[in-house]
């Protein structure tokens, strides 16, 4: 079970695109996350007509590393630090670390 899980809403806490929210679209075993909206680069890309790829000039999303990001806590509004919590009926759930509310219902 991982801190941070697709879909969840994340907030930067270093780089150019500090203090952004945006929501995971995909955690990578290298450990990085891709987050919508976030470090967004400009990449040249060549034309390859076998496959119909057109050239230019693309923005996307690259990956950020895992423990750049902290989850969105909407009771503070604030990024905060997830923890790990079992649950009386045996079920281990994510806690926020200030709080010590359950972060999956």
């Amino acid at each position: 079970m991982s801190k941070i899980r697709k879909g969840d809403e994340v907030v930067l806490n270093t780089g150019k695109d500090k203090g952004k929210r945006g929501t995971v679209l995909r955690v990578l075993e290298s450990g990085h996350v891709l987050v919508e909206g976030i470090n967004i680069v400009k990449k040249h890309a060549k034309p390859n007509p076998m496959r119909g790829v057109t050239g230019g000039i693309i923005t996307k999303e690259m990956p950020v590393d895992i423990s750049n990001v902290a989850l969105f806590n909407g009771a503070t509004q604030k990024g905060d630090r997830v923890g790990f919590k079992t649950l009386d009926d045996g079920r281990k759930v994510r806690v926020f670390k200030s709080s010590g509310e359950v972060v999956d219902a």
